[in-house]
């Protein structure tokens, strides 16, 4: 069953940086890592930007996690990464077999981006298959595990 992953962390504020240049950063709102399945298509791709953006996350007037990054008129860092598909259950060095190969990783990543945007003002990005530096001011921290 394709399974592509999503970590969302309630951020302040984050930003991700190549080579030294800062080439995303976002104000209040939402880190979203993205790892591609092999077995992927755009379909997960769109289920899991809507499920991103009005995920209930953030807390109402009254403190509970009531609000979703759309609701607040929040902001967005997505950062590609394919070690979301490590598979740790044997030996002691994960198994990447499952990740998408990168350019069906990065088609998929790109659809995520896009689809997001239509329910997201703001959304930044990282640079697909780079070495990045991230660096984020967690809020809670609220960390969530979102697959589909």
């Amino acid at each position: 069953m394709p399974n592509m992953v999503t970590v969302l962390q309630r951020v302040s504020a984050a930003s991700v940086s190549v080579d030294g240049k800062v080439v995303g950063s976002i104000n209040r709102g939402a880190l979203i890592l993205v790892g591609v399945h092999k077995d992927d298509g755009e379909a997960n791709a769109d289920f899991l930007a809507a499920k991103c953006a009005e995920l209930r996350v953030f807390p109402d007037d009254g403190g509970k996690m009531n609000l979703s990054v759309k609701d607040i008129n929040g902001e967005a860092l997505v950062i590609s990464q394919f070690t979301l598909l490590g598979d740790c259950s044997k030996g002691r060095r994960p198994n990447f077999t499952a990740a998408a190969p990168p350019e069906k990783g990065r088609l998929l990543y790109a659809r995520f981006v896009e689809k997001l945007k239509e329910h997201v003002r703001k959304v930044e990005t990282g640079i697909f298959g780079a070495d990045m530096k991230v660096s984020l001011l967690n809020d809670g921290p609220v960390t969530v595990v979102i697959d589909g």
